[in-house]
């Protein structure tokens, strides 16, 4: 099977049906203002904030011509914080956006690529969301 979708169409034909869909969960952290996400450990990641990140990659993502997509749920520690995302990313109007202010404020975003990661398109699902 090459793709989910051949995986429901075989469901179907064998008579059964896809109920429920689940991804892999991380965590993943900084160090010294570095961060990468490895996604090959999954669709779906938590950072803590606990520096400034000043350098970022999104490493390991699908060939291209496969359609790819991760959220990240990042949350601020006691101290406000801010990420320098990978230059690949095209935010909505070439503006990244600004993360919530305040202890433990969460902020969730999702990025999309299909072309193995030459470009992430950026999009804020969820602000100020605790």
């Amino acid at each position: 099977m090459s793709n989910a979708r051949d995986l429901a169409d075989l469901l179907t034909k064998a008579g059964s049906t896809l109920s429920s869909y689940n991804e892999s969960y991380s965590t993943v952290s900084s160090s010294s203002g570095s961060l990468t996400i490895d996604l090959s450990l999954g669709n779906v990641f938590e950072l803590t904030l606990t520096e400034a990140i000043t350098s970022s990659t999104f490493s390991n993502a699908p060939s291209s011509g496969i359609a790819y997509a991760f959220t990240l749920k990042v949350i601020q520690d006691s101290t406000d914080r801010a990420i320098t995302w990978p230059a690949s990313v095209d935010w909505a109007a070439a503006t990244a956006p600004t993360l919530t202010s305040g202890s433990a404020s969460v902020d969730v975003f999702t990025f999309y690529t299909s072309d193995g990661g030459t470009t992430w398109y950026g999009f804020t699902a969820g602000q100020a969301m605790a």
